[in-house]
């Protein structure tokens, strides 16, 4: 997956939370899938840091993985 590929799944991800957002009176389907949302979207976005950090430094970029999910919501903002 390239820079591209991650940054075209982030806007579908983005604009998928933002109409469930927009609706009043969530399910609680619909919470929890807002709820992955943002933790895919934290995954995602943390894929794409690693990807540039590794060009930065001469790297690999194709060598980042996806973290596991409690590893990147665990990181201190």
């Amino acid at each position: 997956m390239d820079d591209k590929d991650i940054r075209s799944q982030i806007h579908a991800l983005v604009e998928e939370e933002r109409e469930l957002r927009n609706t009043t009176g969530h399910t609680a389907e619909q919470r929890a899938r807002i709820a992955q949302l943002e933790q895919d979207l934290d995954q995602l976005w943390d894929l794409l840091r690693q990807r540039d950090a590794k060009r930065q430094y001469g790297e690999n970029p194709d060598e980042a993985h996806p973290r596991p999910e409690p590893q990147v919501e665990n990181y201190l903002q």
